[in-house]
């Protein structure tokens, strides 16, 4: 366990939750807190209620899932957000199609299944545009 930090602020990856939301804010918005709050808007805006949001993968660790890249590591832009939405009124978003188990785990909406969850589409676009990189939702 690392030193200073108490057994209830250590979390996956030995890092606590402010280490994590300071590497997504570094990483993913360029240093911009307001960037990610605005991030953050976008999605509770768009979710249903009861919704929750987790983002995860490298840009919150800093390193691919592997340990072998680092976020950007092939440039500026390169690294995706992973977004996760948890909740039973989230998985009405998807089509029947668009899940690994149906009603459970959905697949990912990105450019590999850009019709998987139509009404998601729009959000995904404008979270693109806002970080200049790809969003999976």
């Amino acid at each position: 366990m690392s030193e200073g930090v108490s057994g209830s602020d250590l979390v996956q990856g030995g890092l606590t939750d402010e280490q994590k939301r300071d590497n997504v804010v570094r990483l993913a918005f360029a240093g911009q807190p307001d960037r990610f709050e605005e991030f953050c808007r976008l999605l509770r805006d768009a979710v249903p209620d009861g919704t929750a949001v987790v983002l995860r993968g490298s840009a919150v660790t800093g390193m691919r899932w592997d340990g072998q890249a680092r976020f950007d590591g092939d440039g500026p832009g390169t690294s995706d957000l992973d977004v996760t939405l948890v909740g039973e009124k989230c998985l009405g978003l998807f089509r029947l199609t668009g899940f690994f188990v149906p009603g459970v785990h959905s697949r990912p909406l990105s450019d590999e299944d850009p019709d998987i969850a139509p009404d998601l589409v729009p959000l995904r676009q404008k979270l693109m545009a806002m970080v200049q990189r790809l969003v999976n939702i």
